[in-house]
């Protein structure tokens, strides 16, 4: 039978990156093609790139970015270039998309009447009488997001902090909260306009791919650095819906990603008791000691089995890499090790589990020494 010529193509791209994936050590992550459409296809490609093909020219064709028009991609495009011209690193490009995805939904704003906000204008509703320029400047793309930038590199510790607070210093809205939730899709925006670039770290001159145990433009590093053992539902397992990265006893566990602390608890066994603070064993039940915390666009992760109490609180606020526990045996556990899941929607059931190897690796922040 003769494939249609776009299947063609489609299927030629799976190939490649098929052999591509093969080739770098990966594992059998091709499944993720399977099924899906265009948009995702070129995500994917682009999360490959680590940023060193460079941004995309804002008068090229430009992909299409659900929800957001050609002209809302060609300013978020412009922002990424200012932040690359000025190198600054991709975590500067990521604030700066999802502060003008809030502020504007990237569009160029000019004054609204009786609904402005004050004298707000442009990408980033930035106010004239508020010193950000003249309303000509701050409607030109260009400057407003050079000013973006200038004001972000003021604000001490701004690489670290989560999104959110980042661009909160800047900008002072009246809903500080509000730019976390814009968080996920600017880090796709800024691989696909610049090359996986939200994949990286360093500068614009010298972007790598992040390596273990660094933080990427996307915000995610790795729980901590260990190979991955007993994996994701595997026909053994089907009913484990995490990872377990063995290493030894007490040692230090990370934050993925930026987020706020949902719950910390000694989990029950399956006889209903409480006993963390002894090693579990093989059919016990239970997590032990673990921790959930809830990031941006409602993704939430999960670790289990921690040696002691927690170190973090619920409610916490908590940055990427800051530690919140220590590595051991409680609850359902055979030796030393840290469970770790991923779920999406905040959906804390089974249902709402995702392999926790693939997003990591879409992250940036790859598991068990990949990359």
């Amino acid at each position: 039978m003769r494939v249609p010529r776009p299947r063609r193509v489609v299927l030629l791209i799976a190939l490649v990156v098929t052999l591509v994936l093969l080739c770098c050590g990966g594992s059998v992550t091709v499944l993720l093609l399977g099924g899906v459409n265009d948009d995702k296809q070129n995500n994917l490609n682009a999360a490959l790139g680590c940023g060193k093909g460079g941004p995309v020219d804002p008068d090229s064709k430009l992909p299409r970015i659900r929800p957001y028009g050609a002209e809302q991609v060609r300013n978020a495009a412009i922002i990424i270039n200012v932040g690359s011209e000025l190198q600054l690193p991709p975590r500067a490009w990521v604030i700066a998309v999802a502060t003008a995805m809030q502020e504007s939904r990237l569009v160029n704003l000019g004054h609204l009447g009786a609904r402005n906000d004050h004298d707000s204008l442009g990408l980033f509703q930035q106010r004239p009488s508020s010193g950000w320029g003249t309303p000509e400047q701050v409607r030109d793309p260009v400057y407003a997001s050079t000013k973006f930038y200038t004001k972000l590199q003021t604000i001490e510790g701004w690489q670290t902090m989560p999104l959110t607070q980042a661009a909160q210093a800047v900008q002072i809205s009246a809903y500080p909260d509000a730019y976390a939730k814009h968080e996920p899709l600017a880090t796709q925006i800024v691989n696909l306009l610049a090359d996986g670039a939200a994949n990286a770290v360093g500068d614009s001159v010298n972007l790598v791919c992040a390596a273990a145990g660094q933080t990427a433009a996307s915000g995610w590093t790795i729980p901590l650095r260990a190979g991955v053992g007993s994996g994701f539902r595997t026909s053994e397992r089907p009913n484990h819906h995490g990872v377990d990265l063995s290493i030894g006893k007490y040692t230090p566990i990370a934050a993925a990603a930026s987020g706020v602390v949902s719950l910390v608890k000694c989990d029950e066994d399956f006889n209903g008791n409480k006993s963390c603070n002894v090693d579990g064993y093989p059919g016990k039940g239970g997590c032990g000691w673990m921790v959930e915390i809830l990031h941006a666009g409602n993704v939430m992760t999960r670790y289990c089995h921690l040696v002691q109490r927690p170190f973090v609180r619920e409610n916490q606020q908590v940055a990427a890499g800051d530690v919140i526990g220590r590595v051991g045996s409680s609850g359902n556990s055979s030796g030393p090790h840290l469970h770790f899941e991923v779920h999406m929607n905040n959906d804390r059931s089974s249902a709402g589990a995702v392999d926790p190897v693939q997003f990591m690796r879409q992250q940036g922040a790859p598991l068990g020494g990949e990359g």
